[in-house]
């Protein structure tokens, strides 16, 4: 089907999608959609990779832009023959009624009319002026005109291509967490396969050798019931002969019977018995540890990673906080601080700056070495002045000289080999829970249970004491 406008259609592919003014220095994309040099350049202006088109949003891993000059041709034709028709006088327009050039302008009517209209009746009355003049006071207000548009035009430009910057940015974002998600479970798949193998191979070799021991077994059995079989018919046959017959040699056939007396098997040995415990109960912790990190994934895509800040109106004067408000270190020495209402004056610990009072929400802590430290949250209304306990509202896990707790009442002992180099904080206010994740191996470390954490404001908390002792929250 034939274009309903030509000229309009063929603007429209001379003009660039970002500037809409015609190609100057056109370049294609490999998505074969051009733009003008400058324009796709500030369009791209703060990317060095990852870059998309803008028309098309196709994402490209390389700048490639490839200089059209057919397109430039037909640009600079288009443009010289604009200008020829430009210079060439249009045919006066006549009236159509009177068939006379169109020299006046009515106000009234805000029609051009001809020397014939103005005499008529229908005009005479009417303010009529010169064409050109007309035309010069219209001309003047379009003009005022097309400069506004044209500020609205620069603005929505600007506009576009910082929505282009952020566009492009968050694109870049979602494919790095795309890569991410895609290792970390394609890791977390490789070890489940791992690990189900190593079990199956053991689990075959236990298979193996209790069959191997019920054979052994069934043999034995197999030939015992020959034997006595053998013996009791002989035996039988034996009391069926005179008296004179049986009573010869009855004293060996006595000594065959007692000897024929047979001894139950061992059907599975001590030390099979405690493999297959031990392969049992390997199995179901691991099992377990799988079935907890199911049951939590689902809170965990939900969470919320904040950035955290330290407060410096509640850290204890024995600690110190680094510039950016994010690490603190024990030290011996007191800091002259003021002692206002929301510090800590006797336990060494500080709050954080972020509350929260819904929604799911986790950040990490590095860990410092030496010394002793808690990681965890409490109440914004935990007393800061005095001896605190954890029943005043107060939900962590730290170690403290070579034992690891959980601050629970009293302290529940956990199973660490060692202190992780991260701990993953997750609070859900919605339910009331507190969750400590070792941000390494992603292990769970410690869950206070739903409905421990009471459904008000709750902060950050730190809590550190000893030479080296250091925590930091990871950006």
């Amino acid at each position: 089907m034939a274009a309903a406008n030509p000229a309009k259609t063929l603007q429209d592919e001379l003009t660039c999608p970002i500037c809409l003014e015609y190609f100057k220095d056109p370049v294609s994309l490999d998505c074969d959609h051009s733009f003008c040099r400058a324009c796709i350049t500030q369009c791209w202006e703060g990317f060095d990779t990852d870059v998309s088109c803008p028309q098309c949003r196709e994402i490209f891993p390389q700048r490639n832009l490839r200089l059209n000059r057919q397109l430039r041709n037909i640009v600079e034709a288009a443009r010289d023959l604009r200008l020829q028709t430009a210079k060439e006088p249009e045919p006066e327009r006549l009236c159509e009624k009177h068939k006379e050039p169109l020299k006046l302008f009515c106000k009234e009517d805000e029609i051009p009319i001809c020397l014939v209209c103005d005499r008529s009746k229908e005009h005479r009355d009417h303010t009529v002026i010169p064409a050109e003049e007309a035309a010069e006071e219209f001309k003047e207000k379009i003009q005022a005109h097309l400069q506004t548009l044209r500020e609205e035009r620069e603005k929505l430009l600007g506009c576009k291509v910082s929505v282009e910057t952020r566009s492009q940015e968050y694109l870049r974002k979602t494919l790095t967490k795309r890569q991410k998600i895609v290792s970390e479970f394609q890791q977390l798949r490789q070890f489940l396969e791992e690990q189900e193998r190593l079990l199956l191979v053991q689990l075959a070799e236990l298979n193996e050798e209790i069959v191997k021991i019920q054979n052994e077994n069934i043999t034995k059995l197999s030939e015992e019931i020959s034997h006595l079989s053998e013996l009791i018919s002989e035996m039988e046959g034996k009391c069926q002969k005179p008296t004179s017959e049986f009573l010869q040699d009855v004293r060996s056939t006595l000594g065959r019977c007692e000897k024929g007396k047979f001894q139950k098997p061992e059907e599975i040995s001590p030390e099979l018995e405690e493999r297959i415990s031990g392969f049992s109960q390997k199995t179901i912790a691991l099992l377990e540890t799988v079935r907890k990190f199911k049951d939590t994934l689902p809170s965990a895509l939900e969470t919320k990673r904040v950035n955290m800040t330290l407060d410096p109106d509640t850290v204890h004067p024995q600690l110190v906080l680094s510039e950016d408000w994010k690490s603190v270190r024990w030290e011996e020495t007191w800091q002259d601080l003021p002692d206002n209402p929301e510090r800590f004056d006797t336990e060494p610990c500080v709050l954080g700056c972020e509350g929260f009072t819904s929604g799911r929400h986790c950040w990490e802590v590095e860990l410092g070495c030496g010394g002793g430290w808690f990681v965890g949250v409490a109440r914004e209304s935990v007393r800061r002045k005095g001896q605190i306990s954890p029943e005043e509202g107060i939900w962590a896990v730290g170690q403290w000289g070579s034992h690891f707790q959980a601050l629970t009442s009293p302290v529940t002992p956990l199973p660490l080999i060692r202190a992780p180099s991260r701990i993953r904080v997750c609070l859900d206010c919605d339910r009331g829970q507190v969750t400590f994740i070792d941000a390494g191996d992603k292990a769970p470390i410690f869950t206070f249970p739903p409905g421990s954490v009471p459904g008000e404001r709750i902060r950050p908390w730190l809590w550190v004491l000893g030479e080296g002792s250091r925590l930091r929250l990871c950006p």
